[in-house]
């Protein structure tokens, strides 16, 4: 009986082992574009704008996004909030899509629409923590980007 157990140790030290091994620390998903711009509601206190963010999953492992929690701004003026709860998977080594709706600070929307209307190119910066995981399970990242964002699609 002992001799059973002592052959299947190093089996499963070796079974740990490769599984260890195979949780890599995952790379930072790229941002890529934004598609399907549209304006969902217009008012004087707020305008909901909707997006799809492109993104791609350098990674060799496919993940699951859980929730996004953003801050928008744009020429560093504030633009709005996004909270996302609907889970997405992300495939391996693929672009896919986050769809995400803005509610849109008005104060600010005449001054940020001028300035996107008059120059080609704006500097974005989103702000905020995203929840991503495998195997259900999640983890908490911050997210600071910052990098200029044409507009000539519009």
């Amino acid at each position: 009986m002992q001799s059973k157990f002592l052959l299947s140790a190093p089996f499963v030290f070796s079974l740990l082992t490769i599984l260890l091994m195979s949780c890599a620390v995952p790379k930072e998903l790229e941002y890529r574009d934004f598609k399907n711009f549209g304006v969902d509601k217009v008012s004087f206190g707020a305008t909901t704008i909707r997006m799809d963010l492109v993104y791609y999953n350098p990674n060799n492992f496919g993940l699951q996004l859980q929730r996004t929690d953003l801050d928008i701004f744009m020429n560093n003026n504030y633009l709005g909030h996004t909270v996302q709860e609907q889970q997405i998977t992300i495939p391996k080594r693929a672009e896919f899509f986050v769809p995400v709706t803005v509610d849109v600070d008005m104060k600010n929307l005449l001054k940020n629409g001028l300035i996107g209307l008059l120059s080609t190119e704006v500097m974005v910066k989103v702000t905020g923590s995203v929840k991503v995981g495998k195997a259900n399970v999640f983890r908490t990242f911050p997210v600071s980007y910052e990098g200029k964002q044409s507009f000539s699609s519009f």
